[in-house]
This record gives structure tokens, C-alpha cells and sequence, in this order.
């Protein structure tokens, strides 16, 4: 007798929609933040491609804040984050880890526990924006407040965590680091 639960399950895709023009379709939030739109049948790949290419490649973070399913989008930030140690303070680094302990065991405990360490920071930080992610990454907001966020709340606060990130960065360094980023979002869309 077969028990349902030792079936062979099918890959999980790491992005919210099959292709760019859906994820415009139906998160037109993505448009604030983007110049370049993709074209009528333009897969990811060739989407990113013409990001790259453009005179605003930042857009490719932008794009993949949005794309990638919440989990996914934060786990990206919080590698784009870590690459950049010197950018962030002690405080950071002790948020850094509730938001890493969050992607790791992404209960509802954890997610409320970094979203008050977030909401509480003296100072709003690249990792606090991406502890905010966490927090608005879905379902009740707090224990005691039914309201779930809208959709685009997490990516803006991953978008905003990646780029103050690198616009920490001196120019010469900013240019590695943003090359850096995006090879990790190369990676992300080629696992789809």
C-alpha cells in the first residue's frame, strides 16, 4: 500500500508567475519601480537579458524582488546583504540572523519576531527593510491583527533592502557588488 505522503512531489518553481508579462499583469505595483517593461512572450531569461543590457541593470534586482516567491526573494536579499558585511552594523548583523533563522523555520513565530525587531530599530537599515519583508511575507500581520498585507509589500521592502545596500557602496565597489547580485539572481531564475 502507497502512503500519499512518500509520493514523489513535483519541483516548487522559486517565481510567483511562468513569465514576466504575467507577474506585470497581475503585481502592476512592479511598474513604479521599473522603466523597462517585458515584451509580449518574453521568458525570464531573455527578460533579465535586456535588464543587463539596459542603462538601468539595478532593474534586474528590482525585477527579482518581485518575481521570486516571498521565501525565495528573501533568502536572495539576505545573501545579496551578507555579501556586504562592512555595510552593516552589529544590530544588523543580530537581525540578519532572526531573518536567516526565518528562511531556515519560516513559522509564524519567526516571522513575528523579526518583524518587531524590525518595527523597533533605532535606525532604518538595509536589514531592517528585509526584516519588514519578513514580516508582511504572509498571512496576519501580528498575532492579534487579522489585516494580511498586499502582495507588493514584500517585495518593495526586499527592492529597498537590496539597492540602500549597494548604494552604501563607494562607486568602484558598487559596480562589483551589483555584479554580484546579479549573478546570485541568474542562478535563482535558471532553478525555474
Amino acid at each position: 500500500m502507497e502512503i500519499e505522503s512518500e509520493k514523489t512531489q513535483p519541483p516548487v518553481s522559486p517565481l510567483r508567475y511562468n513569465s514576466p508579462g504575467e507577474l506585470f499583469a497581475s503585481m502592476p505595483k512592479v511598474r513604479d519601480f521599473t522603466r523597462h517593461r517585458p515584451r509580449e512572450d518574453e521568458g525570464y531569461i531573455g527578460y533579465l537579458n535586456r535588464l543587463k543590457a539596459s542603462t538601468t541593470p539595478e532593474e534586474v534586482l528590482t525585477f527579482t524582488a518581485f518575481a521570486a516567491m516571498p521565501k525565495m526573494a528573501i533568502w536572495w536579499g539576505y545573501e545579496c546583504l551578507r555579501l556586504m558585511p562592512e555595510y552593516l552594523s552589529d544590530s544588523d548583523r543580530e537581525l540578519l540572523k532572526l531573518v536567516a533563522d526565518w528562511t531556515g523555520y519560516p513559522d509564524a513565530e519567526n516571522r513575528y519576531r523579526a518583524m518587531k525587531v524590525a518595527l523597533w530599530a533605532p535606525k532604518l537599515s538595509p536589514v531592517v527593510f528585509l526584516a519588514l519583508g519578513v514580516g508582511w511575507s504572509g498571512g496576519q500581520i501580528a498575532p492579534n491583527d487579522p489585516a494580511s498585507p498586499p502582495v507588493w509589500r514584500t517585495p518593495r521592502a526586499i527592492n529597498s533592502a537590496v539597492l540602500s545596500c549597494l548604494a552604501q557602496a563607494d562607486l568602484n565597489s558598487r559596480t562589483r557588488y551589483l555584479a554580484q547580485f546579479i549573478k546570485m539572481t541568474d542562478t535563482l531564475f535558471r532553478i525555474f
